[in-house]
Protein backbone atom coordinates (compact mmCIF):
# COMPACT_ATOMS: atom_id res chain seq x y z
CA UNK A 1 0.00 0.00 0.00
CA UNK A 2 2.73 2.47 0.71
CA UNK A 3 4.49 1.35 -2.29
CA UNK A 4 1.53 2.28 -4.22
CA UNK A 5 1.21 5.82 -2.51
CA UNK A 6 4.80 6.46 -2.98
CA UNK A 7 4.41 5.66 -6.78
CA UNK A 8 1.43 7.98 -6.90
CA UNK A 9 2.86 10.59 -5.63
CA UNK A 10 6.20 10.45 -7.65
CA UNK A 11 4.08 10.58 -10.90
CA UNK A 12 2.48 13.67 -9.40
CA UNK A 13 5.45 15.53 -8.90
CA UNK A 14 6.80 14.09 -12.26
CA UNK A 15 3.56 15.88 -13.64
CA UNK A 16 3.65 18.76 -12.26
CA UNK A 17 7.35 19.24 -12.65
CA UNK A 18 6.63 18.97 -16.42
CA UNK A 19 3.83 21.19 -16.33
CA UNK A 20 5.86 23.96 -14.85
CA UNK A 21 8.81 23.30 -17.07
CA UNK A 22 6.44 23.59 -20.14
CA UNK A 23 4.73 26.72 -18.77
CA UNK A 24 8.50 28.61 -18.00
CA UNK A 25 9.63 26.76 -21.81
CA UNK A 26 6.31 28.68 -23.19
CA UNK A 27 7.36 32.17 -21.65
CA UNK A 28 10.86 31.90 -22.71
CA UNK A 29 9.50 31.42 -26.22
CA UNK A 30 7.18 34.01 -25.92
CA UNK A 31 9.87 36.97 -25.02
CA UNK A 32 12.01 35.65 -27.30
CA UNK A 33 9.49 36.18 -30.06
CA UNK A 34 8.82 39.84 -28.70
CA UNK A 35 12.67 40.76 -28.90
CA UNK A 36 12.53 39.46 -32.04
CA UNK A 37 9.61 41.51 -33.19
CA UNK A 38 11.10 44.79 -31.33
CA UNK A 39 14.26 44.26 -33.17
CA UNK A 40 12.71 43.77 -36.37
CA UNK A 41 10.64 46.89 -35.88
CA UNK A 42 13.77 48.97 -34.73
CA UNK A 43 15.72 47.75 -37.74
CA UNK A 44 12.77 48.73 -40.16
CA UNK A 45 12.28 52.39 -38.59
CA UNK A 46 16.42 52.58 -39.58
CA UNK A 47 15.64 51.70 -42.80
CA UNK A 48 12.48 53.34 -43.58
CA UNK A 49 14.00 56.91 -42.02
CA UNK A 50 17.33 56.28 -44.65
CA UNK A 51 15.27 55.88 -47.34
CA UNK A 52 13.58 59.03 -46.46
CA UNK A 53 16.76 60.81 -45.73
CA UNK A 54 18.40 59.58 -49.48
CA UNK A 55 14.82 60.46 -51.27
CA UNK A 56 15.24 64.22 -49.71
CA UNK A 57 18.62 64.41 -50.76
CA UNK A 58 17.93 62.91 -54.49
CA UNK A 59 15.50 65.58 -54.14
CA UNK A 60 17.57 68.29 -53.14
CA UNK A 61 19.75 67.56 -56.02
CA UNK A 62 17.62 67.50 -58.79
CA UNK A 63 15.89 70.78 -57.79
CA UNK A 64 19.48 72.47 -57.74
CA UNK A 65 19.69 71.00 -61.18
CA UNK A 66 16.59 71.98 -62.60
CA UNK A 67 17.26 75.52 -60.93
CA UNK A 68 21.27 75.94 -62.42
CA UNK A 69 19.19 74.68 -65.95
CA UNK A 70 16.72 77.74 -65.60
CA UNK A 71 19.19 80.11 -64.78
CA UNK A 72 21.26 79.08 -67.83
CA UNK A 73 18.03 79.31 -70.06
CA UNK A 74 17.17 82.42 -68.53
CA UNK A 75 21.02 83.56 -69.43
CA UNK A 76 20.58 82.59 -72.74
CA UNK A 77 16.72 84.10 -73.17
CA UNK A 78 18.89 87.54 -72.08
CA UNK A 79 21.82 87.23 -74.47
CA UNK A 80 19.59 86.45 -77.46
CA UNK A 81 17.37 89.69 -76.39
CA UNK A 82 20.82 91.58 -76.70
CA UNK A 83 21.39 90.49 -80.03
CA UNK A 84 17.95 91.30 -80.85
CA UNK A 85 18.32 94.56 -79.82
CA UNK A 86 21.88 95.53 -81.35
CA UNK A 87 20.33 93.69 -84.65
CA UNK A 88 17.18 96.44 -84.58
CA UNK A 89 19.78 99.05 -83.55
CA UNK A 90 21.91 98.21 -86.68
CA UNK A 91 18.70 98.03 -89.06
CA UNK A 92 17.26 100.93 -87.88
CA UNK A 93 20.81 102.75 -88.45
CA UNK A 94 20.81 101.06 -92.36
CA UNK A 95 17.34 102.20 -92.58
CA UNK A 96 18.01 106.01 -91.97
CA UNK A 97 21.27 106.01 -93.95
CA UNK A 98 19.03 104.16 -97.11
CA UNK A 99 16.37 106.92 -96.52
CA UNK A 100 19.13 109.82 -96.37
CA UNK A 101 20.74 108.08 -99.75
CA UNK A 102 17.03 108.33 -101.31
CA UNK A 103 16.81 111.72 -100.54
CA UNK A 104 20.15 112.65 -102.07
CA UNK A 105 19.46 110.22 -105.46
CA UNK A 106 16.16 111.87 -105.81
CA UNK A 107 17.97 115.49 -105.90
CA UNK A 108 20.06 114.25 -108.28
CA UNK A 109 17.47 112.39 -110.58
CA UNK A 110 16.17 116.03 -110.73
CA UNK A 111 19.40 117.10 -111.68
CA UNK A 112 19.69 114.80 -114.45
CA UNK A 113 16.87 115.28 -115.77
CA UNK A 114 17.33 118.81 -116.36
CA UNK A 115 20.46 117.70 -118.21
CA UNK A 116 18.77 115.11 -120.69
CA UNK A 117 15.87 118.11 -121.26
CA UNK A 118 18.88 120.05 -122.25
CA UNK A 119 20.20 117.48 -124.30
CA UNK A 120 17.66 116.50 -126.28
CA UNK A 121 17.11 120.16 -127.43
CA UNK A 122 20.87 120.24 -128.63
CA UNK A 123 20.09 116.95 -130.07
CA UNK A 124 17.68 118.43 -132.15
CA UNK A 125 19.18 121.56 -133.00
CA UNK A 126 22.59 119.57 -134.07
CA UNK A 127 20.03 116.76 -136.59
CA UNK A 128 18.59 119.71 -137.88
CA UNK A 129 22.08 121.23 -138.85
CA UNK A 130 23.58 117.39 -139.96
CA UNK A 131 20.09 117.40 -142.17
CA UNK A 132 21.04 120.67 -143.78
CA UNK A 133 24.35 119.57 -144.33
CA UNK A 134 23.67 116.39 -145.89
CA UNK A 135 21.51 118.06 -148.77
CA UNK A 136 24.52 119.97 -148.81
CA UNK A 137 26.68 117.27 -149.90
CA UNK A 138 23.81 115.84 -151.95
CA UNK A 139 24.11 118.45 -154.62
CA UNK A 140 27.43 118.81 -154.44
CA UNK A 141 28.19 114.80 -154.82
CA UNK A 142 25.32 114.17 -157.24
CA UNK A 143 24.23 111.04 -155.20
CA UNK A 144 21.79 110.26 -152.77
CA UNK A 145 22.45 109.69 -148.67
CA UNK A 146 21.56 105.92 -149.34
CA UNK A 147 23.65 105.56 -152.75
CA UNK A 148 26.47 106.88 -150.64
CA UNK A 149 26.12 105.32 -147.40
CA UNK A 150 25.58 101.85 -149.61
CA UNK A 151 29.52 102.38 -151.32
CA UNK A 152 30.71 103.80 -147.94
CA UNK A 153 29.69 100.10 -146.41
CA UNK A 154 30.88 97.98 -148.79
CA UNK A 155 34.52 99.50 -148.45
CA UNK A 156 34.20 99.38 -145.05
CA UNK A 157 33.28 95.54 -144.83
CA UNK A 158 35.89 94.88 -147.26
CA UNK A 159 38.49 97.05 -145.09
CA UNK A 160 37.27 95.49 -141.73
CA UNK A 161 37.63 91.49 -143.33
CA UNK A 162 40.95 92.01 -143.97
CA UNK A 163 41.73 93.91 -140.73
CA UNK A 164 39.85 91.07 -138.86
CA UNK A 165 41.72 88.58 -140.65
CA UNK A 166 44.96 89.67 -140.03
CA UNK A 167 44.03 90.93 -136.79
CA UNK A 168 42.88 87.07 -136.10
CA UNK A 169 46.59 86.04 -137.31
CA UNK A 170 48.08 87.73 -135.26
CA UNK A 171 46.51 86.69 -132.11
CA UNK A 172 46.90 83.40 -133.11
CA UNK A 173 50.11 83.60 -133.38
CA UNK A 174 50.66 85.33 -129.97
CA UNK A 175 48.27 82.25 -128.54
CA UNK A 176 50.64 79.66 -130.22
CA UNK A 177 53.65 81.39 -128.24
CA UNK A 178 52.30 81.54 -125.19
CA UNK A 179 50.42 78.33 -125.24
CA UNK A 180 52.94 75.84 -124.66
CA UNK A 181 53.92 77.10 -121.41
CA UNK A 182 50.51 77.55 -119.99
CA UNK A 183 49.03 74.44 -121.07
CA UNK A 184 52.75 73.09 -119.08
CA UNK A 185 51.36 74.88 -115.95
CA UNK A 186 47.40 73.77 -116.49
CA UNK A 187 48.80 70.30 -117.18
CA UNK A 188 51.20 70.31 -114.15
CA UNK A 189 48.35 71.56 -111.79
CA UNK A 190 46.10 69.47 -112.92
CA UNK A 191 48.28 66.48 -112.16
CA UNK A 192 49.65 67.59 -108.73
CA UNK A 193 46.06 67.88 -107.26
CA UNK A 194 44.96 64.73 -108.86
CA UNK A 195 47.90 62.48 -108.54
CA UNK A 196 46.01 59.44 -109.45
CA UNK A 197 47.21 56.18 -111.05
CA UNK A 198 45.42 55.24 -113.95
CA UNK A 199 46.48 51.22 -115.47
CA UNK A 200 45.08 49.44 -118.35
CA UNK A 201 45.31 45.41 -117.77
CA UNK A 202 45.53 43.17 -120.12
CA UNK A 203 44.82 39.47 -121.38
CA UNK A 204 48.26 38.89 -121.09
CA UNK A 205 51.86 39.19 -118.67
CA UNK A 206 55.22 38.78 -119.46
CA UNK A 207 57.43 36.85 -117.24
CA UNK A 208 61.14 37.50 -117.74
CA UNK A 209 63.54 34.76 -116.74
CA UNK A 210 67.36 35.56 -116.99
CA UNK A 211 67.80 32.86 -119.77
CA UNK A 212 66.68 30.02 -122.26
CA UNK A 213 67.78 26.85 -120.18
CA UNK A 214 65.11 28.34 -117.35
CA UNK A 215 62.80 27.18 -120.27
CA UNK A 216 63.76 23.60 -120.18
CA UNK A 217 63.29 22.85 -116.87
CA UNK A 218 59.83 25.40 -116.57
CA UNK A 219 58.28 22.77 -119.02
CA UNK A 220 59.56 19.84 -117.12
CA UNK A 221 59.90 16.30 -118.68
CA UNK A 222 57.45 15.46 -121.56
CA UNK A 223 55.96 18.54 -120.75
CA UNK A 224 54.47 17.69 -116.79
CA UNK A 225 56.05 20.87 -115.35
CA UNK A 226 53.66 23.25 -117.53
CA UNK A 227 50.95 21.01 -117.20
CA UNK A 228 50.75 20.85 -113.26
CA UNK A 229 51.43 24.63 -113.20
CA UNK A 230 48.49 25.12 -116.12
CA UNK A 231 46.17 22.69 -114.20
CA UNK A 232 46.91 24.69 -111.12
CA UNK A 233 46.77 28.05 -112.14
CA UNK A 234 44.17 27.83 -114.69
CA UNK A 235 46.59 29.80 -116.70
CA UNK A 236 47.88 29.48 -120.13
CA UNK A 237 51.81 28.99 -120.33
CA UNK A 238 53.31 30.39 -123.68
CA UNK A 239 56.64 29.06 -124.11
CA UNK A 240 57.94 29.98 -127.53
CA UNK A 241 60.60 31.28 -129.14
CA UNK A 242 60.26 34.68 -127.52
CA UNK A 243 64.07 35.50 -126.05
CA UNK A 244 63.99 35.32 -122.14
CA UNK A 245 60.14 35.49 -121.64
CA UNK A 246 56.93 33.52 -120.91
CA UNK A 247 53.82 34.48 -121.87
CA UNK A 248 50.95 34.05 -119.52
CA UNK A 249 47.49 34.28 -120.88
CA UNK A 250 44.31 34.27 -119.10
CA UNK A 251 41.38 36.62 -119.20
CA UNK A 252 40.95 36.75 -115.27
CA UNK A 253 44.19 38.99 -114.07
CA UNK A 254 43.98 37.44 -110.19
CA UNK A 255 44.76 34.00 -111.91
CA UNK A 256 47.33 35.88 -114.05
CA UNK A 257 48.64 37.14 -111.11
CA UNK A 258 48.83 33.75 -108.81
CA UNK A 259 50.51 32.33 -111.70
CA UNK A 260 53.03 35.26 -111.97
CA UNK A 261 53.95 35.23 -108.78
CA UNK A 262 54.30 31.14 -108.31
CA UNK A 263 56.60 30.75 -111.17
CA UNK A 264 58.94 33.57 -109.82
CA UNK A 265 58.81 31.77 -106.66
CA UNK A 266 59.33 28.40 -108.64
CA UNK A 267 62.03 29.72 -110.60
CA UNK A 268 63.39 31.41 -107.13
CA UNK A 269 63.85 28.02 -105.40
CA UNK A 270 65.30 26.24 -107.93
CA UNK A 271 62.76 23.22 -107.39
CA UNK A 272 60.31 22.85 -109.98
CA UNK A 273 58.10 19.73 -110.02
CA UNK A 274 54.83 19.07 -110.15
CA UNK A 275 54.18 18.26 -105.98
CA UNK A 276 56.34 21.57 -105.42
CA UNK A 277 54.23 23.03 -107.68
CA UNK A 278 50.79 22.88 -106.32
CA UNK A 279 52.29 23.36 -103.19
CA UNK A 280 53.45 26.75 -104.43
CA UNK A 281 50.55 27.41 -106.07
CA UNK A 282 48.22 26.57 -102.70
CA UNK A 283 50.63 29.56 -101.05
CA UNK A 284 50.45 31.86 -103.77
CA UNK A 285 46.57 31.87 -103.45
CA UNK A 286 46.54 32.17 -100.06
CA UNK A 287 48.82 35.36 -100.16
CA UNK A 288 47.17 36.99 -103.07
CA UNK A 289 43.49 36.58 -100.79
CA UNK A 290 44.84 37.95 -97.93
CA UNK A 291 46.71 40.97 -99.91
CA UNK A 292 43.12 41.76 -101.68
CA UNK A 293 41.67 41.83 -97.81
CA UNK A 294 44.57 44.16 -96.97
CA UNK A 295 44.11 46.17 -100.21
CA UNK A 296 40.53 46.19 -99.33
CA UNK A 297 40.65 47.65 -95.95
CA UNK A 298 43.89 50.23 -96.58
CA UNK A 299 41.42 51.97 -99.55
CA UNK A 300 39.03 52.06 -96.91
CA UNK A 301 41.07 53.89 -94.37
CA UNK A 302 41.89 56.24 -96.86
CA UNK A 303 38.89 57.14 -97.79
CA UNK A 304 38.08 57.66 -94.12
CA UNK A 305 34.89 54.72 -94.64
CA UNK A 306 34.55 52.72 -91.91
CA UNK A 307 31.77 49.86 -90.88
CA UNK A 308 32.01 48.34 -94.33
CA UNK A 309 30.98 44.66 -94.04
CA UNK A 310 34.13 42.38 -94.15
CA UNK A 311 32.53 40.42 -97.76
CA UNK A 312 32.53 44.14 -99.29
CA UNK A 313 35.97 45.06 -98.42
CA UNK A 314 37.13 42.06 -99.80
CA UNK A 315 34.96 43.03 -103.01
CA UNK A 316 36.78 45.96 -102.84
CA UNK A 317 40.03 44.55 -102.43
CA UNK A 318 39.61 42.49 -106.01
CA UNK A 319 38.92 45.45 -108.05
CA UNK A 320 42.43 46.03 -108.39
CA UNK A 321 42.63 43.41 -110.53
CA UNK A 322 39.47 44.07 -112.58
CA UNK A 323 39.20 46.93 -115.02
CA UNK A 324 36.06 48.28 -117.01
CA UNK A 325 37.32 49.67 -120.86
CA UNK A 326 40.68 49.23 -119.93
CA UNK A 327 39.86 51.73 -116.77
CA UNK A 328 41.75 49.86 -113.25
CA UNK A 329 38.27 49.59 -111.43
CA UNK A 330 40.20 50.18 -107.88
CA UNK A 331 41.31 53.21 -108.89
CA UNK A 332 37.96 54.47 -111.43
CA UNK A 333 35.78 53.80 -107.69
CA UNK A 334 38.49 55.27 -105.74
CA UNK A 335 38.31 58.46 -108.04
CA UNK A 336 34.95 58.37 -108.54
CA UNK A 337 34.19 58.62 -104.30
CA UNK A 338 36.69 61.69 -104.48
CA UNK A 339 34.53 63.74 -106.64
CA UNK A 340 31.49 62.47 -104.75
CA UNK A 341 32.59 63.81 -101.59
CA UNK A 342 33.78 67.28 -103.04
CA UNK A 343 30.52 67.73 -104.79
CA UNK A 344 28.75 66.30 -101.38
CA UNK A 345 30.68 68.82 -99.32
CA UNK A 346 29.62 71.85 -101.99
CA UNK A 347 26.30 70.96 -102.00
CA UNK A 348 26.28 70.83 -97.77
CA UNK A 349 24.76 66.63 -98.03
CA UNK A 350 26.70 63.97 -96.06
CA UNK A 351 30.05 63.85 -97.07
CA UNK A 352 30.88 60.25 -95.82
CA UNK A 353 27.69 58.78 -97.14
CA UNK A 354 28.60 59.81 -101.18
CA UNK A 355 32.52 58.54 -100.39
CA UNK A 356 30.84 55.25 -99.75
CA UNK A 357 27.95 55.35 -102.29
CA UNK A 358 30.97 56.27 -104.66
CA UNK A 359 33.43 53.92 -104.19
CA UNK A 360 30.76 51.02 -103.93
CA UNK A 361 28.89 51.72 -107.16
CA UNK A 362 30.51 49.06 -109.30
CA UNK A 363 31.30 46.42 -106.38
CA UNK A 364 28.63 44.66 -108.94
CA UNK A 365 31.35 44.41 -111.59
CA UNK A 366 33.51 42.00 -109.40
CA UNK A 367 31.81 38.82 -108.83
CA UNK A 368 31.84 36.13 -111.48
CA UNK A 369 28.86 34.02 -110.46
CA UNK A 370 25.89 35.98 -112.00
CA UNK A 371 26.93 37.06 -115.20
CA UNK A 372 23.38 37.98 -116.55
CA UNK A 373 22.40 40.56 -113.79
CA UNK A 374 23.28 44.35 -114.82
CA UNK A 375 26.02 45.12 -112.42
CA UNK A 376 24.38 48.17 -111.16
CA UNK A 377 21.33 45.82 -109.94
CA UNK A 378 23.83 42.91 -108.96
CA UNK A 379 25.69 45.75 -106.59
CA UNK A 380 22.41 47.17 -105.24
CA UNK A 381 21.90 43.41 -103.91
CA UNK A 382 24.60 42.62 -102.50
CA UNK A 383 24.90 46.13 -100.36
CA UNK A 384 21.23 45.41 -99.23
CA UNK A 385 22.04 41.93 -98.13
CA UNK A 386 25.33 43.29 -96.03
CA UNK A 387 23.23 46.32 -94.49
CA UNK A 388 24.21 49.38 -96.31
CA UNK A 389 22.30 52.46 -96.02
CA UNK A 390 18.97 53.16 -98.17
CA UNK A 391 20.59 56.06 -99.94
CA UNK A 392 23.90 54.34 -100.83
CA UNK A 393 21.83 51.03 -101.91
CA UNK A 394 19.47 53.72 -104.56
CA UNK A 395 22.78 55.52 -105.50
CA UNK A 396 24.39 52.03 -106.53
CA UNK A 397 21.45 50.63 -108.41
CA UNK A 398 20.47 53.67 -110.28
CA UNK A 399 23.56 55.00 -111.39
CA UNK A 400 23.27 53.43 -114.76
CA UNK A 401 19.04 54.39 -114.61
CA UNK A 402 18.23 50.62 -114.04
CA UNK A 403 16.41 51.59 -111.11
CA UNK A 404 14.28 55.06 -109.71
CA UNK A 405 16.52 57.39 -108.11
CA UNK A 406 14.90 58.42 -105.20
CA UNK A 407 18.01 60.03 -103.24
CA UNK A 408 20.16 63.13 -103.89
CA UNK A 409 23.08 60.81 -103.74
CA UNK A 410 22.20 58.77 -106.78
CA UNK A 411 22.42 61.77 -109.70
CA UNK A 412 25.44 62.45 -108.09
CA UNK A 413 27.46 59.40 -108.12
CA UNK A 414 26.15 58.65 -111.97
CA UNK A 415 28.05 62.04 -112.79
CA UNK A 416 31.03 61.17 -110.89
CA UNK A 417 31.13 57.79 -112.60
CA UNK A 418 30.77 59.58 -115.67
CA UNK A 419 33.35 62.39 -115.53
CA UNK A 420 35.64 60.07 -114.70
CA UNK A 421 34.62 57.32 -117.37
CA UNK A 422 35.11 60.03 -119.78
CA UNK A 423 38.00 61.76 -118.49
CA UNK A 424 40.96 61.37 -121.89
CA UNK A 425 42.75 58.94 -121.66
CA UNK A 426 40.76 57.03 -118.92
CA UNK A 427 39.28 54.38 -121.27
CA UNK A 428 39.96 52.88 -124.68
CA UNK A 429 37.79 53.29 -127.21
CA UNK A 430 36.50 50.67 -129.52
CA UNK A 431 36.91 50.20 -132.87
CA UNK A 432 33.45 51.55 -134.34
CA UNK A 433 33.38 54.53 -132.57
CA UNK A 434 37.39 55.20 -133.11
CA UNK A 435 36.39 55.06 -137.16
CA UNK A 436 33.24 56.84 -136.43
CA UNK A 437 35.02 59.92 -135.42
CA UNK A 438 37.30 59.54 -138.11
CA UNK A 439 34.68 59.82 -140.94
CA UNK A 440 32.98 62.72 -138.55
CA UNK A 441 35.88 64.76 -138.35
CA UNK A 442 36.61 64.40 -142.65
CA UNK A 443 32.95 65.38 -143.24
CA UNK A 444 32.74 68.40 -140.54
CA UNK A 445 36.32 69.45 -142.65
CA UNK A 446 34.15 69.15 -146.13
CA UNK A 447 31.53 71.15 -145.58
CA UNK A 448 33.35 74.37 -145.76
CA UNK A 449 33.29 76.10 -148.70
CA UNK A 450 36.18 75.79 -151.08
CA UNK A 451 37.65 72.42 -149.27
CA UNK A 452 38.35 69.63 -151.86
CA UNK A 453 39.98 67.02 -149.40
CA UNK A 454 40.13 66.34 -146.35
CA UNK A 455 42.39 63.50 -144.02
CA UNK A 456 42.20 62.77 -140.19
CA UNK A 457 45.78 61.29 -139.65
CA UNK A 458 47.90 60.65 -136.62
CA UNK A 459 45.29 58.95 -134.60
CA UNK A 460 42.75 60.88 -134.81
CA UNK A 461 44.87 63.73 -133.67
CA UNK A 462 45.59 65.86 -136.62
CA UNK A 463 43.33 67.23 -139.72
CA UNK A 464 44.50 67.98 -143.16
CA UNK A 465 42.62 70.26 -145.09
CA UNK A 466 42.82 70.60 -148.77
CA UNK A 467 41.37 73.92 -150.08
CA UNK A 468 41.38 75.18 -153.80
CA UNK A 469 43.95 78.01 -154.44
CA UNK A 470 41.43 79.82 -156.78
CA UNK A 471 38.72 80.23 -154.80
CA UNK A 472 40.06 80.74 -151.32
CA UNK A 473 42.44 83.12 -149.92
CA UNK A 474 45.91 82.65 -147.84
CA UNK A 475 43.39 85.18 -145.13
CA UNK A 476 40.32 82.85 -146.00
CA UNK A 477 42.02 79.75 -145.20
CA UNK A 478 43.54 80.93 -141.79
CA UNK A 479 39.88 81.61 -141.19
CA UNK A 480 38.54 78.43 -142.15
CA UNK A 481 40.82 76.92 -139.68
CA UNK A 482 40.52 78.80 -137.22
CA UNK A 483 35.98 78.13 -137.34
CA UNK A 484 36.68 74.67 -138.15
CA UNK A 485 38.48 74.06 -134.83
CA UNK A 486 36.09 75.63 -132.63
CA UNK A 487 33.08 73.54 -134.79
CA UNK A 488 35.59 70.22 -133.39
CA UNK A 489 35.75 71.88 -129.77
CA UNK A 490 31.95 72.45 -129.43
CA UNK A 491 30.28 69.72 -131.36
CA UNK A 492 32.68 66.64 -130.89
CA UNK A 493 33.87 64.82 -127.84
CA UNK A 494 37.57 63.55 -128.18
CA UNK A 495 41.03 62.71 -125.91
CA UNK A 496 43.34 65.13 -125.83
CA UNK A 497 43.57 67.46 -128.88
CA UNK A 498 43.14 67.87 -132.39
CA UNK A 499 45.53 69.41 -134.76
CA UNK A 500 44.01 71.61 -137.75
CA UNK A 501 45.87 71.71 -140.71
CA UNK A 502 44.78 73.71 -143.50
CA UNK A 503 46.59 73.12 -146.96
CA UNK A 504 46.54 76.12 -149.82
CA UNK A 505 48.66 75.76 -153.08
CA UNK A 506 48.80 76.12 -156.24
CA UNK A 507 50.39 73.62 -159.12
CA UNK A 508 51.10 74.72 -162.63
CA UNK A 509 50.96 71.27 -164.56
CA UNK A 510 52.05 70.44 -168.39
CA UNK A 511 53.01 67.33 -170.47
CA UNK A 512 55.80 67.51 -172.67
CA UNK A 513 55.01 65.19 -175.50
Amino acid sequence: MEIYLVVIIAMLTFGGGAIVMFIVNNNLQKNKANTLLKDAESQAEIIKRKKELEAKERFLQLKSDHEKDVNQRNIAVIQNENRLKQIENNLKQKTDAVTKKDSDLDSVKQSLEKQQENLKIKQQEADKALLNQQKQLEKIAGLTAEEAKKQLVETLTEQAKTEALSRVKDIVDEAKLTANKEAKKIILGTIQRTAAEHAIENAISVFNIESDELKGRIIGREGRNIRALEAATGVEFIVDDTPEAIILSCFDPIRREIARLAIHRLVTDGRIHPARIEEVVAKTKKQIEDEIVEIGERTCIDLGIHGLHPELIRMVGRMKYRSSYGQNLLMHSREVANLCATMAAELGLNVKLAKRAGLLHDIGKVPDDDAETPHALLGMKLAEKYKEHPEVVNAIGAHHDEIEMTSILSPIVQACDAISGARPGARREDTENYMKRLKTLEDMALSFKGVTTAFAIQAGRELRVMVESEKVTDEESEMISLQLSNRIQTEMTYPGQIKVTVIRERRAVNYAK
